[in-house]
């Protein structure tokens, strides 16, 4: 395992080649030092204690670790001890190479055979901290001998104050049902409109949201600060996530979650493959989000 920070201006980043993780991200504001992700508790967290993780070679879960896709039925096994599904890929457990350091910019790479899943693959992320905003990219290409559909994402976990707000208009969310799987798409509820600025709610959210429009605003007011997200077009769909102390006995409520990401969760058993990406062997899927933070 190995631990890169990069600095430029005011902005710094830590990442870790366990999991490809970002451990911290901050902005120095001069007297004060603002994450704008979570902080990892130490350089040795895990995915679940970092600022934000990879989702490749797709996010989430499938209902019943099953799929059937172009004539053939596939499988998975659980890659994790508290869930029985395969969760998120392996990215996120796995140790990535440094392929590319220079200055401010670094790339990480990871390639996948066997274990929990069929899929076989490279895939690869880029983080090019400017001196206003950090931009990620993730890709993906396909080693195996067939046709799949795959999907990325990234899963970060926002800090949240009490009067933090979250921006965010999509277009549809899913509802949640046993096994922390989607059920349908329904009108987004008020409490999980956020169309204009808004609080999360007091309460457990594990939720997808359809046809988001790529851009996400995050405000701490009582810090002066927020951080915009915009994201390429591939990324339309997005997951919000807030704990609550049944789950997670520990939880403060300090943190969010708000995933980006290019396809629904289950997509595997939709008519349309919820927005996965066929790719034959050989062929790549790409795409970038950026995070800018702003005084407000």
């Amino acid at each position: 395992m190995s631990v890169i920070e990069l600095k430029n201006g005011a902005l710094t980043l830590r990442v870790s080649t366990a999991g490809g993780l970002i451990l911290g991200y901050w902005w120095n504001k001069g007297a004060e030092t603002v994450p704008l992700l979570r902080p990892a508790p130490n350089d040795e967290a895990d995915a679940l204690s970092s600022g934000c993780y990879p989702l490749v070679p797709f996010g989430n879960r499938v209902k019943n670790n099953r799929f059937t896709f172009d004539g053939r039925s596939y499988g998975f096994s659980a890659n994790t001890q508290w869930d029985p599904h395969y969760l998120h890929g392996e990215g996120w457990n796995s140790e990535w190479s440094v392929e590319r350091q220079s200055g401010n910019e670094l790339e990480l790479g990871l390639v996948h055979r066997g274990g929990h899943t069929p899929y076989e693959y490279r895939t690869y992320q880029r983080f090019l901290l400017r001196e206003n905003e950090l931009e990620m990219e993730l890709g993906v290409e396909n080693l195996g001998e067939h046709s799949l559909p795959f999907g990325l994402g990234w899963h970060p976990y926002f800090p949240m104050t009490p009067q933090t707000t979250l921006t965010a208009p999509a277009r549809r969310f899913w509802t949640e049902v046993d096994g922390w799987l989607p059920g349908k798409a329904e009108t987004i509820p008020d409490d999980l409109n956020f169309r204009e600025p808004s609080p999360l709610p007091h309460r457990w959210v594990n939720n997808g949201f359809e046809g988001w429009d790529g851009e996400a605003l995050i405000c701490w007011p009582e810090r002066g600060t927020a951080l915009r997200l915009v994201a390429d077009p591939v990324f339309r769909h997005a997951f919000i996530f807030v704990s609550d102390t049944d789950f997670d006995p520990g939880f403060k409520r300090d943190y969010f979650c708000f995933e980006p990401m290019s396809h629904l969760a289950n997509g595997h058993n939709l008519p349309d493959l919820g927005d996965l990406k066929v790719l034959k062997p050989g062929d790549r899927l790409s795409g970038r989000i950026r995070l800018r933070p702003q005084a407000i």
